[in-house]
């Protein structure tokens, strides 16, 4: 399995180019794609996702919320935040939800190399 985040998706469904679209699209195509969920409220929540787009979203697995989400969640977010990093609440909840399932991100977003750096998220 492997994850990818709302910078690398969206690359994706808007046709461009880039590692880490062909990640993806490998990973779509082996069914090994899941998506954290706030990925998934990060994607519709753009108005210029079409119809399709969503279909496709849809069809994805998700990554299951694990006991104790939350709170790791927020601890992950404060140890970056503690020594002064950027960690915004809907990154934090992505790197846990990889942390959590072992699964490395695909992402274009330079923000979580603080998650991978200090709190053990895998970068694909």
């Amino acid at each position: 399995m492997i994850a990818a985040d709302a910078s690398s998706l969206s690359s994706f469904l808007a046709g461009e180019e880039g590692d880490d679209v062909e990640k993806l699209a490998d990973a779509l195509a082996q069914d090994l794609l899941r998506l954290p969920p706030v990925v998934v409220t990060e994607i519709l929540t753009d108005p210029r996702i079409g119809k399709l787009a969503a279909d496709r979203i849809g069809a994805i697995q998700l990554l299951d919320i694990e006991a104790g989400y939350w709170r790791r969640a927020g601890e992950t977010r404060a140890t970056l935040r503690r020594r002064g990093l950027k960690a915004n609440v809907a990154d934090a909840l992505i790197a846990q939800s990889c942390i959590d399932h072992g699964v490395a991100l695909i992402t274009r977003d330079h923000d979580f190399r603080h998650f991978a750096k200090h709190c053990g998220l895998k970068l694909a």
